[in-house]
């Protein structure tokens, strides 16, 4: 699934692009992704429009047009949000082509059909978004994210860490494989309680969050499996990994075999000699 690196690296690449140019045509699968295609509202509030700027909210990617109105995606699982040539074939899986005025389309490619769009008109996209901001939680590369703030988030809470930094409600954008990797990055032991970790144990999670996230972005995001940024290019920060994805590998940090569990349903992997059990 991308996750807040794979999607900001998407929103990157399609801002060098998008800015200025106007909506000329949209195409539609017919297919139903996470929630119905709003065909209705993208003629009537996206179509003929130009593109201002892309911003990002957790793992959302919000659009801006002109007169307002914010078309939303959301990747799910397997979505990839590209800009092609129109002389392209259509693929199978592209649910929603956006046509641009220079002959370019943007196409949302998702073969699972777990991603979502929606679109907020202009009349309403201010309380929309919101509320939409205020269901999510911190974002990971924002002020608020401070091991304070992280040490108020967890005060007496049972749940395991990495259950925490995964929960979208809380913290924003962190997935499974980056939760893997910070907190082997914080020798913190990914079942341990939230409520007893330290000051010192959220500070060092705070700043290898930012930097794991930051590196994932500059190398372009993790291809796992099918993730291609807008430009069609795979990311590199696999390279990079830790522990994830390294069960019976030797720990790069002590040389002891990275172990594999689940852990509310998710791989979870880490070194027993470097990340000790609560």
């Amino acid at each position: 699934m991308p996750e807040l690196p794979e999607v900001e690296v998407t929103r990157r690449g399609l801002l060098d692009h998008l800015p200025g140019r106007i909506v000329v045509g949209i195409a539609v699968s017919g297919h139903r992704l996470r929630t119905p295609m709003p065909r209705r509202l993208l003629h009537e509030h996206i179509l003929e429009r130009r593109i201002l700027t892309i911003d990002r909210r957790a793992k959302y990617l919000l659009v801006r047009l002109d007169n307002g109105a914010v078309l939303v995606i959301h990747l799910g699982m397997t979505g990839k949000l590209g800009l092609l040539d129109g002389s392209t074939p259509r693929h199978r899986h592209d649910h929603l082509i956006l046509t641009l005025d220079n002959g370019k389309q943007v196409r949302l490619n998702d073969s699972r059909r777990f991603g979502a769009v929606m679109v907020w008109p202009a009349d309403a996209a201010e309380n929309a978004e919101s509320a939409f901001s205020a269901r999510e939680g911190i974002e990971p590369l924002g002020r608020e994210f401070t091991a304070a703030h992280l040490h108020r988030l967890a005060d007496r809470k049972t749940t395991p860490v990495k259950s925490l930094l995964m929960n979208g409600r809380l913290i924003a954008g962190i997935g499974n494989i980056y939760a893997n990797e910070i907190l082997f990055a914080s020798r913190i032991h990914p079942e341990t309680p939230a409520g007893r970790l330290t000051a010192a144990d959220w500070k060092r999670i705070a700043a290898e969050s930012q930097r794991i996230l930051q590196l994932a972005i500059a190398t372009g995001g993790s291809t796992i499996a099918d993730f291609l940024n807008a430009t069609g290019h795979p990311g590199y920060f696999q390279l990079h990994f830790q522990v994830y994805g390294r069960e019976h590998l030797s720990c790069p940090r002590c040389g002891q075999a990275i172990v594999k569990t689940a852990l509310a349903g998710r791989a979870t992997y880490f070194c027993l000699a470097c990340q000790p059990p609560p």
